[in-house]
């Protein structure tokens, strides 16, 4: 939606008279859009059905309905307001905005939207200036503007929503990252606010890891560690209140995700024979880095059998017909070190897996499109494939226990970005590096 108004934009700032057309349920994400570009007036006509409908009646009875609509919008002079529209001007927050106890600051940042649902830590100047100790950079420094909403994340305002998140301030350096890896992350804005419900999955390499006790053993997707957790959520609090990604405005997730709440790992480079991710994309192996791309689904299959074609055929067999874009392959150290003893590296398992999922044509929405009738329905398809002179989009990387498992996620492209740490960051990883949690034994 978010593109089809941006090309109206583009069309009306020719003096080019332009009608959108959105489902109805669509119009406050085509509302959103428009105003961000600085063109609120744009005229909009509510359709009745979504736009992947394929059945030719109810297409026709749409169009039907909204025909004359089309035609009065395009025909009707404009008014006054729509002639010069005037965009809502921000304001310059105030530092303090609201005092009171925890429950009530709560209920009032919940209601303002600020929130994702679950308690947050008040973000008081105290807490904000100890968040800052995490980087060299000044409070104003602007990191990126980020999409939709074109935001400006400072320094200061990537703080304030790792201190809502419960984060500690030696995590800073890592959600400046990932601000720059969104910023520049091809076509992030459109995951965000996309029917599809794309979840953010953050990987992080490097000796950061063990810095910051991020887990990537067993359980790494799991609930249960700070910084696994509150890394996760202090990117999604970013993504709501920088981003200007609200749910039913501009994320139209029709099913939702629940791995928006949280979807970070750690790549268990200790007992990968595998060269890790961040290397893998032409970083150092001592540099530390964080990785983002966009799955919409999640998949975790008990091995076939324990041998190397067993958890091959394991990955062939489970890949969805309708997975979109990029496969990443979340490997646990056991499975990995099966497959590198027996000679298997990364681009040949990408290989194999390119040369062997597939599946019928009937298991696939290409079938079930009009035009070409005399389609086969057992044709075989590829399931992946890659764009010309591209390297497949298949992500591999080693995660998890011991144990006979892979987690299948399908989603958008990847990319990566190095992580840099303010110059005081031994002492500050000495002071923080014991939070974490002692279980007594029963």
């Amino acid at each position: 939606m978010k593109y089809l108004v941006y090309d109206t934009i583009y069309i009306e700032n020719r003096n080019k008279p332009t009608v959108t057309l959105a489902y109805k349920y669509f119009i406050n994400d085509a509302e959103s859009a428009a105003s961000s570009r600085g063109l609120p007036g744009i005229r909009l006509v509510p359709e009745p059905i979504i736009s992947e409908c394929s059945v030719m009646e109810d297409i026709e009875a749409g169009v039907d309905e909204v025909f004359d609509n089309i035609i009065a919008k395009l025909t009707t002079p404009l008014t006054e307001e729509e002639k010069s529209p005037k965009q809502k001007e921000a304001e310059e927050p105030a530092r303090i905005i609201f005092k009171g106890d925890l429950e009530e600051v709560n209920r009032f940042f919940y209601q303002r939207g600020w929130m994702e649902g679950l308690p947050i830590i008040p973000p008081t100047e105290e807490a904000v200036a100890r968040m800052l100790t995490g980087t060299d950079l000044p409070p104003d420094h602007l990191v990126a503007r980020l999409e939709p909403r074109m935001g400006k994340a400072t320094v200061e305002k990537i703080a304030v929503n790792a201190v809502m998140a419960g984060a500690l301030p030696t995590y800073m350096p890592v959600l400046i990252a990932g601000v720059k890896a969104l910023a520049s992350s091809p076509m992030a804005d459109v995951w965000a606010v996309s029917t599809g419900a794309w979840a953010p999955f953050w990987i992080i390499n490097g000796p950061i890891r063990k810095d910051l006790n991020i887990n990537d053993g067993f359980g790494t997707l799991s609930p249960g560690e700070i910084a696994n957790t509150t890394i996760g959520r202090a990117m999604a609090l970013i993504t709501k209140n920088i981003r200007g990604v609200r749910k039913e405005i501009e994320d139209m997730g029709v099913l939702g995700n629940p791995a928006k709440y949280c979807l970070v790992t750690g790549e268990n480079e200790e007992d990968s024979l595998w060269e890790p991710l961040h290397v893998e994309r032409g970083l150092e192996k001592e540099d530390s880095a964080i990785s983002l791309s966009f799955p919409n689904c999640y998949l975790q299959v008990h091995s076939y059998s324990t041998d190397d074609m067993g958890l091959l055929r394991t990955i062939i067999y489970n890949i969805a017909p309708r997975m979109m874009g990029q496969i990443s392959l979340m490997m646990t150290p056991g499975n990995a070190r099966t497959l590198a003893n027996k000679g298997w590296t990364k681009e040949k398992i990408k290989a194999y897996v390119m040369e062997n999922a597939h599946t019928d044509m009937d298991h696939l929405p290409q079938y079930y499109m009009p035009g070409d009738e005399k389609k086969d329905p057992k044709q075989e398809v590829p399931l992946i494939m890659a764009r010309p002179g591209q390297p497949p989009p298949i992500q591999i990387f080693v995660a998890g226990g011991w144990g006979s498992w892979t987690g299948i996620l399908s989603g958008q492209p990847g990319i990566t970005e190095k992580i840099e740490l303010p110059a005081n960051w031994d002492k500050l990883v000495a002071k923080y590096r014991n939070v974490v949690p002692t279980y007594v034994r029963y």
